[in-house]
């Protein structure tokens, strides 16, 4: 199983599971985010690390950089990166409004 099904596995379970929801979103006040984050993932049946985290927001923003005008240094700058715990938070904000 890959981080994109992992992390939308957790999504879902965590829109069935108020606790489990709660958990995720209480590791924003963390000293540790990402890896209170991971281990509560594993904990769950989704097995991540943090390196893992870190790796698949990179992975998505080499792979944007190379697919605009043939990448390397003909490519645009970008002003971002993937920051998967981010995203994911903010998907996980969102189902507390359903």
């Amino acid at each position: 199983m890959g981080m994109n099904e992992k992390l939308d596995g957790l999504l879902e379970k965590a829109a069935k599971d108020h606790v489990l929801r709660d958990k995720l979103l209480n590791t924003r006040n963390s000293d540790n985010q990402l890896a209170e984050f991971c281990s509560i993932a594993s904990d769950n049946g989704f097995p991540m690390s943090v390196m893992d985290m870190v790796n698949q927001g990179e992975e998505f923003y080499a792979e944007i950089k190379r697919s605009t005008n043939g990448g390397g240094e003909n490519s645009p700058d970008l002003d971002f990166q993937n920051d998967e715990y981010s995203i994911f938070m903010m998907r996980l904000e969102g189902l507390k409004d359903l």
